[in-house]
């Protein structure tokens, strides 16, 4: 399919986005905010004791899933579960914890609520703490034994998660590698508010470079940024565009079939120098079988040769495990263009409802011990 192929859905007119942009872009300077709340909340709850050593779950739904999944990579002896699976296969991951952390734009989704009552219901000892963009949602009532109610602007009103994404992992990672993260906040975000126009104008040059089908690749421990990185595009063209995400050294066992000439391939590349060769070769692999527009996000000084397209990368120096909130701007803004360009509004790009901002009509069901389950 050509780019003069590619056309809006239907006839409806695009009414024009008010909150995606503005809330993609204000994210460099929410970092510091984030950072702010968090540690005074832990102060206040003494979570530096109650986490240390500890044996710690994160859980959220959809985006906030792999935010989870972003700070566990950060954070030894962590281990992420979406809700979506701990809702149905609770006794699996409760075992040998101490400690769950759920993570939430709205915390409003069916699910978020449910999981709380039914690690209180199973395991009355795991303290169970929440961070959370919007104070008045459900899991914000929940019965938590501790909450932190990150900045209103973080309450992404887009359907899509932008900033509270970014936040979210954040603030998680303000908990993992407190030090850690307030160096990369300090170093990164006014480093990031200058790189945005540029990451934008590349974006823009990629979203008109996809014909019918992207590929997302990351190495570990960034598959929480891949993942999100991937839905942003999924979810922003109502699914217009088949998309797989995979590891640079997973794409070879199968899914590389699913690259063609012209397929958009975005690969992050990694800080660690190991790990970039083998990502490097298989760009290389690529560019020999002639297959994929290769799309780099990385440092120009590191990627001579290896994309077509390169997005300025924020922390191209910067530990894998926390680069995930500062290097999502990309995916974001591409998703963004290419919504646009299809003729869709990115603050909804559902409008017949087939996705929306807070998940519904999921009914929650009574949990029953396993010795029981035999009568229902």
């Amino acid at each position: 399919m050509s780019q003069d192929e590619i056309a809006p859905p239907n006839d409806t007119p695009l009414t024009a986005p008010r909150y995606t942009l503005p809330e993609i872009l204000q994210q460099p300077l929410l970092w510091p905010v984030t950072l702010e709340i968090v540690g005074a909340a832990s102060q206040q709850m003494r979570l530096g004791e109650k986490l240390k050593g500890a044996r710690v779950l994160l859980t959220g739904a959809g985006t906030s899933a792999y935010a989870a999944s972003a700070v566990a990579a950060a954070w030894p002896q962590a281990i992420a579960v979406p809700t979506t699976d701990l809702l149905v296969d609770a006794e699996r991951y409760l075992a040998n914890l101490d400690v769950v952390i759920s993570l939430a734009r709205s915390g409003s989704s069916p699910e978020s609520k449910a999981v709380v009552e039914q690690i209180r219901h199973l395991r009355p000892d795991i303290k169970h703490f929440a961070i959370v963009c919007d104070e008045d949602g459900a899991l914000s009532r929940s019965s938590l034994d501790g909450l932190i109610v990150l900045d209103p602007r973080t309450n992404d009103q887009s359907l899509v998660m932008t900033g509270a994404f970014s936040n979210l992992v954040l603030a998680g990672l303000a908990l993992a590698q407190p030090e850690a993260t307030a160096a990369a906040v300090k170093q990164l975000s006014a480093h990031a508010d200058l790189l945005l126009r540029d990451i934008d104008q590349a974006c823009q040059c990629a979203a008109a470079r996809i014909r019918d089908r992207m590929v997302v690749l990351s190495s570990s421990p960034l598959l929480g940024w891949q993942r999100e990185a991937g839905l942003k595009s999924l979810e922003m063209t109502a699914g217009r565009f088949p998309l797989v995400c995979e590891t640079y050294l997973g794409l070879r066992h199968g899914p590389m079939s699913f690259v063609r000439p012209d397929t958009l391939v975005l690969c992050l590349l990694s800080s660690d120098p190991v790990r970039r060769k083998y990502e490097a070769d298989l760009i290389r692999e690529l560019r020999s079988k002639k297959i994929g527009y290769l799309v780099g996000i990385a440092d120009p000084e590191e990627s001579l040769g290896l994309f077509d397209l390169l997005i300025p990368a924020v922390a191209p120096h910067t530990d894998d495990a926390l680069r995930t909130p500062f290097e999502i701007l990309g995916p974001q803004l591409l998703g963004y263009h290419l919504s646009l360009m299809i003729g869709l509004n990115p603050d909804n790009p559902s409008p017949d409802g087939v996705i929306n901002r807070v998940v519904s009509g999921v009914r929650i069901y009574p949990h029953y011990p396993m010795e029981t389950q035999g009568a229902l």
